[in-house]
């Protein structure tokens, strides 16, 4: 397929913004402060002269800390690497990278070793082995937690620990990446001189200045504000992804967008980050139903998935909002009250009192759940090594697409690939590092668009961008983005740059979605409602060129169902065979 060119409508080639009124330097700055981009800090300060981490809000503000299932590896008896592999490629539906998967999956037990003994507390069983779980399209238990339900938080704990005892390590805090500078280096070739950024602070370094880097390492966490319910905090409005796309490098996949199929329904009117129930409260037996059982609720998994309400999130989704249309509840009920008041309290303290502070008490009462918007599967598009197709810029964790996560992420994957990818960042950027460039003369058209247009940006990416989609649906969007675009801010601040960037993302988000004209993981089109590997095996990449976004399909195999199996000789082959003959 030719490059299509995406709605008619300009973006902002850059933003508008003051010039800067400070600068600084160093060689390699870090936008984002979760596993990715502290990992990322932490390993670089060892090999490189100087680092920057630059955060939008406090150090602990991003997704990491609200993370509460764990993180995946293999690291239990039996379980092996080629098993955990086997689980990601079902999960990801055809459309993850194998090599990708692999150095995931290999790479994933040391890196996780390496996380306890920087100072991570993980639960631990009785007589003193690693405490295990199961989630959602694991064929093993092999997710640690931390805290019962607080793995993200405890993680987070350790790694700002970490990096409090790094003096050598600079952190600016309440610090908006605004764009990116370019500069050219001795041949000619246009690559990262530096960044902007909006900071709110006292002092020297207060409103928009610049850093002058060699380069910028993206960790700066996904979208989920693009949509009215998300997991999400209120900082994930896509600002990495926004920052690179407008600088000349490629996003990838952004179509697949995982829907958590249970976090905490909060009523019709309920906006911006929602209650997530962890898929391991279903992991340790508890299950979905269309009402009280005793009442004639029925569980609706079964027969659905060999897994039942353990199945992959996209079908658990899908399952609930099929049971959701056909009986025109708003919702359904995860019933949990057989797990008992003292496994609750040990086991997730936070999901209790989190539903608890909304009025359900899970040890007596089912608890309402509808999908809301969890992860972003793709990205700016990344090799192996965390490198995009700008050179100087690199990317790890939720802001990146590396292919692990094809189109529907594997639970408790993604904090596994924030500190993967980010530990082989640092064994090769400091190889790698670019001779300081000059920043040029910025010709790219700037523009802003009103902070006003976020409800109504969010709303029509809910309505028809959202778990169920179709193509006049799409086309709505799309005319309500092109309506949006037109709206210029009549001020320059954050609330304007973060609207910019939200459009800028659902823009490129919509295209690509209205171009997949099949149902494929975690992108379900009702009116193109099975998998197409003959035309679809493969993935939509959307670049920007001073504002107008093309989209282009690359072809490439599909890896659902590919296992790998020991040969004779010792070594590994991989083969084809259906999920069911597992």
């Amino acid at each position: 397929m030719p490059d299509v060119p995406a709605a008619v409508r300009r973006l902002p080639g850059r933003l508008t913004a003051p010039g800067p009124g400070w600068t600084t330097r160093a060689d390699v700055v870090i936008v984002g402060s979760g596993i990715a981009g502290l990992t990322a800090a932490l390993r670089l300060r060892q090999k490189v002269d100087k680092v920057l981490v630059v955060t939008k809000d406090v150090l602990a503000a991003g997704s990491t800390q609200w993370a509460q299932g764990g993180i995946a590896a293999a690291l239990g008896p039996g379980d092996t690497p080629e098993e955990h592999e086997v689980d990601t490629l079902v999960a990801g539906a055809g459309a993850c990278d194998l090599e990708a998967v692999r150095v995931l999956v290999n790479e994933g037990p040391e890196a996780v070793r390496e996380l306890i003994a920087l100072g991570t507390n993980f639960d631990h069983t009785d007589d003193g082995e690693l405490s295990l779980t199961r989630e959602g399209g694991h064929h093993r238990d092999r997710i640690a937690h931390a805290g019962g339900d607080a793995t993200g938080a405890e993680i987070q704990r350790a790694l700002i620990a970490a990096i409090e005892a790094a003096p050598d390590i600079e952190v600016i805090q309440h610090a908006l990446a605004v764009d990116l500078l370019l500069g050219q280096d001795e041949t000619g070739a246009t690559g990262v001189a530096g960044l902007t950024l909006h900071v709110i602070g006292e002092g020297e370094r207060d409103g928009v200045g610049a850093v002058h880097c060699r380069a910028v390492v993206l960790a700066s966490g996904g979208l989920g504000q693009v949509f009215s319910q998300t997991t999400n905090p209120s900082v994930s409005t896509g600002d990495g992804m926004a920052v690179a796309l407008r600088a000349g490098a490629t996003l990838r996949d952004l179509e697949f967008v995982q829907f958590h199929p249970t976090v905490m329904y909060l009523g019709p009117d309920s906006r911006g980050q929602q209650p997530l129930i962890s898929e391991a409260v279903r992991g340790e037996g508890a299950f979905l139903v269309d009402g009280l059982p005793e009442e004639g609720g029925v569980r609706f998994m079964q027969g659905v998935h060999e897994l039942a309400d353990l199945a992959p999130r996209d079908v658990v989704a899908k399952a609930i909002m099929k049971r959701m249309l056909e009986t025109g509840l708003p919702h359904m009920w995860l019933d949990a009250r057989h797990l008992g008041a003292d496994f609750w309290e040990r086991r997730f303290p936070t999901i209790l009192a989190t539903a608890r502070s909304h009025g359900v008490d899970p040890v007596t009462q089912l608890i309402p759940v509808a999908p809301a918007c969890h992860y972003a599967s793709g990205g700016v598009r990344t090799d192996l090594f965390g490198r995009t197709d700008l050179p100087g810029l690199y990317a790890t964790g939720e802001v990146a697409c590396s292919g692990v996560h094809g189109a529907n992420r594997l639970a408790s994957n993604s904090l596994l690939e924030g500190l993967v990818f980010s530990r082989r960042i640092a064994d090769v950027l400091p190889a790698e590092l670019p001779a300081w460039r000059e920043s040029a003369t910025d010709v790219r058209t700037e523009g802003l668009v009103s902070g006003g247009v976020r409800r109504e940006l969010q709303e029509a990416m809910s309505s028809r961008v959202g778990v169920l989609r179709n193509a006049p649906g799409l086309a709505e969007a799309s005319v309500v983005l092109d309506k949006l675009a037109g709206r210029s801010a009549e001020s320059v601040d954050q609330s304007s740059w973060e609207a910019t960037n939200l459009l800028t993302i659902s823009a490129a988000l919509a295209d690509a979605a209205a171009l997949r004209e099949e149902t494929r993981g975690s992108h379900w089109r009702e009116d193109f409602g099975e998998r197409d590997d003959a035309h679809w095996a493969g993935h939509f990449d959307v670049r920007m060129a001073d504002g107008v976004t093309t989209v282009a399909f690359s072809p490439s195999p599909a890896t659902d169902g590919l296992v790998v199996e020991e040969a004779g000789d010792g070594r590994h082959e991989t083969q084809v065979r259906d999920e069911d003959d597992r």
